[in-house]
């Protein structure tokens, strides 16, 4: 079993882990990258691309500050909710966002 500091620098790792990622996924949204553009337009919600890409940075932003690590853990869940569902309703592999929100869940732990 992992020591209460050893569970909170791994924590720590992984929060600035998903903070980065979600960070980066985030602004190729909000700047109009090809690839989250064409798969918002394949999916119907290019015209959402904004505002998906302003939660998401909102919701990673959150995550990675302590005082509101809860309410970001809330809201990277709620995303990744939304990410598989449209992943399903589309006939696409959805394993990758679902093992993501496990770890996110994880890390909130």
């Amino acid at each position: 079993m992992l020591s209460p500091k050893a569970r909170h620098r791994a924590g720590l790792v992984l929060s600035s882990l998903f903070g980065l990622l979600f960070t980066l996924s985030a602004c190729g949204k909000l700047f109009g990258a090809a690839q989250p553009t064409e798969m918002l337009n394949q999916w119907g919600l290019g015209h959402y691309r904004l505002l998906i890409g302003a939660g998401e940075l909102a919701s990673a932003i959150l995550f990675v500050v302590p005082r509101t690590a809860s309410l970001g853990l809330l809201l990277l869940s709620a995303y990744m909710g939304g990410a598989i569902v449209t992943h399903m309703q589309h006939g696409e592999n959805f394993v990758i966002q679902s093992v993501l929100l496990a770890l996110i869940w994880l890390t909130g732990y």
